[in-house]
C-alpha cells in the first residue's frame, strides 16, 4: 500500500466528504423524534415485563415459603 503524505490525505478526505449526502434539518428532526419514541416504548415494555416477572417470582417464593 502506497504511503500518502498528510496534504494528499486531507485533499482525499475533503473530496470524500463532498460526496456525502447529508440529511436535511427536517430528516434529522424526524429521525431524532422517532428514536425518542422508540426508547420510550422500549422503556415502558421492559418496565411492564419487569413488574410482571417480579410479581410472578413473588408468588412463587411466597407459595414456597
Amino acid at each position: 500500500m502506497a504511503k500518502t503524505n498528510p496534504f494528499q490525505f486531507l485533499q482525499q478526505v475533503r473530496t470524500e466528504v463532498g460526496k456525502v449526502t447529508w440529511p436535511t434539518r427536517r430528516e434529522t428532526l424526524i429521525t431524532t423524534v422517532m428514536v425518542f419514541v422508540m426508547v420510550f416504548l422500549a422503556a415502558v415494555f421492559f418496565f411492564v415485563a419487569d413488574q410482571i416477572m417480579s410479581w410472578g417470582v413473588g408468588l412463587l417464593l411466597g407459595a414456597a415459603g
